[in-house]
């Protein structure tokens, strides 16, 4: 199988909400790291899986919505709890509609939001 992968640093707030975890129930900002992989079994004719240059291109946008934003006030965060588990299927769903994909294979989105911490989510495709 064959994996190819693009990761992006970025600044984005935020508070949880629906429990008492202290000072996290605070506005305070992560430095997340975000990183799209996708894994397949065939390559295109130019021998990619997924032009690298597409999957940059919808993770940078994907990653300048919510630079430097509190994840609370964004849509995509309505009555969520604003965690790198939501937030990172939150990222996975956007970036699904906005690569054209290979045959079948999966898209995973792996985010942290501190260099010990982080979640994923993934689809098949």
């Amino acid at each position: 199988m064959y994996s190819v992968a693009v990761s992006r640093d970025f600044i984005a707030n935020h508070y949880l909400i629906g429990g008492d975890w202290g000072s996290e129930n605070q506005a305070h900002a992560h430095h997340y790291i975000a990183e799209v992989r996708i894994d397949g079994e065939t390559l295109d004719r130019h021998g990619y899986l997924v032009d690298i240059v597409a999957i940059e291109a919808a993770l940078d946008a994907a990653v300048a919505d919510f630079r430097d934003r509190l994840l609370n006030d964004c849509p995509e965060f309505a009555g969520l709890n604003p965690s790198i588990e939501h937030f990172s299927r939150i990222l996975c769903q956007r970036l699904f509609a906005e690569i054209q994909l290979p045959g079948n294979g999966r898209l995973r989105v792996k985010l942290w939001e501190n260099p010990q911490c982080w979640a994923a989510f993934s689809r098949t495709f």
